[in-house]
């Protein structure tokens, strides 16, 4: 598993997921202590509100540049050339 110590924030979102199936893996097995389990259940909820967190912020990340994609007006390419032939 990744380094205890460091904050679910401080990671990224692949890397969330990926100890988010360890945390799972390991409460599924049964084998933790209560102490242990319940540290781990935390630990799975900070990392799952994180990477929801992260997931939205990419989400309008895209919808904000397809926005963005939309207002843009394209040129016409052959007034643009034509305009550059003619002395």
């Amino acid at each position: 598993m990744s380094d205890k110590a460091s904050k679910p924030e401080a990671i990224g979102f692949e890397q969330a997921i990926q100890e988010l199936e360890q945390i799972i893996q390991a409460l599924e097995q049964g084998d933790l202590p209560l102490e242990q389990s319940l540290q781990q259940f935390e630990r799975a909820v900070a990392l799952t509100r994180v990477s929801q967190k992260k997931l939205q912020d990419a989400e309008q990340r895209v919808q904000i540049l397809l926005q963005q994609q939309q207002e843009e007006t394209l040129s016409d390419f052959t007034d643009a050339a034509s305009d550059e032939a003619t002395p």
